[in-house]
């Protein structure tokens, strides 16, 4: 059956894919704040924060939204990457329990658990949410995924998907973690295995269409099968480790910052150190989705797509 789907950040990196895959079979509306006119969905240019959101949901007679907009890298101006965030997705949430909107999917991550030295070993659903208030990233979601439980009980007739991703990674990602991998040497930290878990792109766009589709309600961390160090990943690259005591990355991070050297400063330390590592087991016994590859294959096809083999 055909839905009146609405997408934010519908130009991003997961929404263009996500939208090709579901306006297919469904009318797609999307907003984001970039110039575009695309010739697969309906297209708005609008910021969530926007008042008009709301008449855009009523007028398309919205059913489902998938809620991808979201500041991954923080910007200059602080308060405004809240603003966005927390006070966009609360506009967004208002306008979806005024009109009657049933099913809402938010892509949170798995960064809302926090980095921490004595995170579980695998973080499961039911793990205490600690983002950090030093990681915008970590805390916004932190923040977001509270309001959704608050509407949880004030709002119970929208139906809530919370997907909790690891890394994302495909043929095309460039962010500021990929950044890392293209490093000659790959910065470890002495005493700290902090592994990675991957999520290939493709499976993040099958699970949002599934869950969206289905109307899926639920709380699910999305990672491939087991995880990777960052040794086992300068393995699979060729490259060699630089293995930093804490303390004197510490220093170096925030002399670098300081001297507009590098983007990370000392508070990125302990994202580095203590990275949430994700159980999975529920995405595929609850939600029944298997990913199609695990952590590691997803990272060995990023970097074969990147020319990143030795």
């Amino acid at each position: 059956m055909s839905m009146n789907i609405l997408i934010t950040g519908s130009e991003g990196y997961i929404g263009s894919r996500l939208t090709e895959v579901l306006s297919q079979h469904h009318r797609v509306f999307g907003i984001d704040i970039r110039e575009t006119s695309p010739s697969t969905y309906h297209y708005t240019r609008m910021d969530i924060r926007d008042p008009l959101l709301a008449d855009l949901i009523r007028d398309k007679q919205i059913t489902h939204v998938i809620h991808l907009a979201s500041i991954v890298s923080p910007g200059a101006d602080p308060e405004r990457d809240f603003d966005i965030d927390i006070n966009g997705t609360r506009n967004l949430l208002k306008a979806c329990v005024a009109h009657n909107v049933g099913h809402i999917t938010v892509t949170s991550s798995g960064a809302a658990y926090g980095y921490y030295a004595d995170n579980p070993a695998w973080l499961k659903e039911t793990d205490t949410l600690r983002g950090n208030a030093s990681f915008s990233y970590s805390y916004h979601k932190r923040l977001i995924e509270e309001m959704l439980k608050d509407y949880r009980v004030k709002a119970p007739q929208l139906k809530q998907l919370i997907l909790r991703p690891g890394t994302v990674l495909g043929k095309h990602t460039d962010n500021m973690i990929t950044n890392l991998f293209r490093k000659n040497r790959l910065l470890a930290i002495q005493g700290s295995a902090s592994p990675f878990v991957f999520i290939w792109d493709e499976d993040v766009v099958n699970i949002l269409r599934s869950g969206c589709e289905n109307s899926i309600s639920g709380i699910f961390n999305l990672a491939g099968d087991g995880a990777m160090t960052i040794q086992e990943i300068a393995a699979v690259l060729g490259k060699k480790n630089l293995t930093l005591p804490a303390w004197l990355l510490k220093s170096a991070l925030f002399i670098g910052k300081s001297a507009r050297l590098t983007q990370y400063g000392p508070e990125q330390l302990d994202f580095l150190r203590y990275r949430p590592v994700l159980d999975n087991t529920a995405l595929k016994n609850v939600f029944g989705f298997r990913p199609q590859k695990s952590s590691r294959e997803v990272f060995e096809y990023y970097a074969s797509q990147q020319g990143l083999l030795p």
